[in-house]
């Protein structure tokens, strides 16, 4: 099968759920294939693929981990979303590698920078604690010079701002100026939902404080 089929083969896979959980292992055998196009896309399924069935994904979690450290922008990329997805549906699978992650942070790439912060959303759907000491490298992407990147960054905030609000609070005052002032009409609106998800949890969780520092020092 050429490349080409090969493709269309894994994007009709992709359409039909049902063949997953059996298809782990062939997906997986594509990681090995010569074309980066094919390793990034079975890249991209076994994420998703490991969201829906993680019990199957122990053996090839290492492969998968292995891409981070490609030359290939593109598959450190994919790599980064895999493990974001297979870590959402069992954290304890990827957490060998997760400290490992925040070097993604400050990759050259700003794909890979956003790929990072979209895969620290989905652990941190099921996982938030762990990211207690680490927002401050969620800060410095708020102001990266890459649009994209801007635009994704807020995201984590109103993720963890619905799980973990005490984490978001010290940067309220710069989520709400970046909502008010920031040229780019995404990033805006992103901040702005931020600052709306954390301060809906604080005040449901206690609608007598209306504080948000006060609510904490409790």
């Amino acid at each position: 099968m050429n490349e080409s089929d090969l493709y269309k083969d894994l994007g009709q896979l992709t359409k039909d759920k049902r063949k997953w959980k059996e298809n782990i292992p062939y997906v997986s055998s594509l990681l090995n294939h010569e074309s980066v196009k094919i390793k990034a896309k079975a890249l991209w399924l076994l994420g998703e693929m490991g969201l829906a069935y993680p019990a199957e994904m122990q053996e090839v979690v290492p492969v998968i981990a292995s891409f981070l450290d490609s030359p290939v922008p593109l598959l450190r990329e994919r790599a980064l979303n895999a493990l974001g997805r297979i870590g959402r549906g069992n954290y304890p699978l990827i957490e060998s590698y997760w400290s490992g992650l925040f070097r993604f942070a400050f990759d050259e790439e700003p794909k890979v920078r956003l790929a990072f912060i979209w895969a620290s959303e989905n652990i941190a759907t099921n996982t938030p604690d762990i990211y207690e000491d680490h927002m401050p490298v969620f800060e410095t992407l708020l102001y990266d010079d890459d649009d994209k990147v801007r635009m994704e960054a807020p995201e984590i905030f109103r993720v963890l701002g619905k799980r973990r609000p005490e984490y978001v609070i010290p940067y309220l005052a710069q989520l709400q100026q970046l909502s008010q002032t920031d040229d780019n009409d995404v990033v805006r609106i992103h901040c702005l939902g931020a600052v709306k998800a954390t301060e809906a949890e604080i005040y449901n969780d206690d609608e007598d404080i209306h504080d948000p520092c006060l609510r904490f020092q409790r």
